[in-house]
């Protein structure tokens, strides 16, 4: 759905804001309507966590942030298997290793890893992430266990799936990313659309 989402998105801009894209390829990136075409036109890539480790541990390519299956993965290593490894085409990785994701993704049956994704694209690296939400209480349960948080703390969520639920997911698109991929734009502090500051916010 995420990826159909982005697809859409990049289309829209494509075909509706001509003349800005015209305006972001001469004078902010050389290529960008080519890289945005390739979004909306190539079929995804989709790997597993361990298959993207073993992809980036096989290159002669030396990372900033060393790589090992269990390590969240960096920038560099997403702007790799997008940019280099598959040549500008956007990827989805999943199956990510539950110790580095939240309490409430869905374990998978192999007991080591969870049911939660990412989309990678060229230049940006994550510009979506989503996840299948755990639906069994007892799982839930244990995995608090497991992270040492207070089950009393999370009483409201846990009922959520005491009182009922049923099998779901959600995944979330990082708008300045997005407006960021579509421009290209630099510094990703140009595309926050009003302006923030410590202790600006109301909530």
């Amino acid at each position: 759905m995420d990826a159909f989402c982005i697809m859409w998105q990049v289309r829209h801009i494509l075909e509706n804001c001509k003349e800005d894209m015209e305006f972001f390829n001469t004078w902010i990136e050389k290529g960008i309507i080519d890289r945005l075409t390739d979004v909306a036109e190539k079929e995804f890539v989709q790997l597993t966590y361990t298959d993207a480790v073993e992809l980036l541990l096989k290159t002669n390519k030396k990372f900033e942030f060393p790589v090992a299956w269990g390590c969240d993965l960096q920038s560099e290593h997403e702007r790799y298997i997008t940019e280099e490894a598959f040549g500008g085409c956007p990827v989805i990785i999943r199956d990510y290793p539950k110790e580095i994701k939240a309490f409430y993704m869905r374990q998978n049956d192999d007991g080591k890893t969870v049911a939660a994704m990412d989309l990678l694209v060229p230049r940006i690296g994550e510009l979506v992430g989503g996840s299948q939400r755990e639906e069994r209480l007892g799982y839930l349960e244990d995995r608090l266990e497991e992270l040492k948080l207070n089950k009393e703390s999370y009483w409201w969520y846990l009922d959520l799936r005491r009182y009922g639920s049923v099998p779901h997911a959600g995944f979330g698109v990082g708008f300045e990313r997005l407006v960021q991929f579509a421009t290209g734009l630099e510094n990703i502090r140009d595309t926050i659309p009003f302006p923030r500051s410590p202790g600006s916010a109301e909530f």
